[in-house]
C-alpha cells in the first residue's frame, strides 16, 4: 500500500479540524473524519461528530462501508485530527478501511476534556484496539506537526462547556 505524502498529512488533518469546527457551528462536539481515496487526492467523505454513540469516525464508516467494497476501502485513508477511540477504531477496522492517520493522542483528548460528563474519555490507543484484531491496518499518529492546532481547538471548545 503506498503511502500519502506529508503535505497530503497535513491538508487532510486540517481539513479534519475543518470539519470539527463545522461539528461545533451544528451544536455538536469539536470532532471531523474525512475518508480519502486510494490516489491520495480525492475526498470520498467528511462527516463530523454527532453525539456520543455516533462519532465522526465511526459514522464515516458506516456510511463509507455501505457505499464502497471492502476491497477498495482496504487502501482508503481515514483522517481525524484525534486519534479514533476504541468504538471509532472498531468500526474502522470492521469497515475495512486500511489505513488511519491522527494529529493528536486520545490520551491528549483526555487532558483537554478532563472529567467532563459530556465526554468521559477513555484512555484506549487505536493501536491497542487494531493490535488485537487479524488486519494490519497501517496506523500514522500522532502528527505533532497538527498537534497544537488541535489541542487549541479541544481546549477553547471544552474549556467553554
Amino acid at each position: 500500500m503506498n503511502q500519502p505524502s506529508h503535505e497530503q498529512i497535513i491538508r487532510f488533518l486540517q481539513l479534519s479540524n475543518d470539519v470539527g469546527r463545522r461539528a461545533i457551528s451544528l451544536g455538536h462536539h469539536p470532532f471531523g473524519a474525512v475518508l480519502v481515496a486510494p490516489d491520495h487526492e480525492t475526498v470520498l467523505l467528511t462527516q463530523c461528530n454527532i453525539d456520543t454513540v455516533n462519532h465522526a469516525e465511526s459514522t464515516l464508516a458506516r456510511v463509507a462501508a455501505t457505499n464502497y467494497p471492502p476491497e477498495y476501502l482496504w487502501n482508503c485513508t481515514l483522517y481525524t485530527a484525534v486519534e479514533p477511540c476504541c468504538m471509532c477504531s472498531g468500526t474502522i477496522y470492521w469497515a475495512n478501511i486500511g489505513r488511519v492517520v491522527y494529529a493528536m493522542t486520545e490520551e491528549k483528548l483526555l487532558v483537554c476534556t478532563g472529567n467532563h460528563n459530556e465526554n468521559p474519555t477513555m484512555n484506549v490507543s487505536s493501536q491497542y484496539i487494531f493490535s488485537h484484531g487479524q488486519k494490519n491496518i497501517d496506523l500514522i499518529g500522532p502528527i505533532l506537526e497538527l498537534e497544537k492546532e488541535t489541542v487549541d481547538l479541544q481546549m477553547s471548545f471544552w474549556a467553554n462547556r
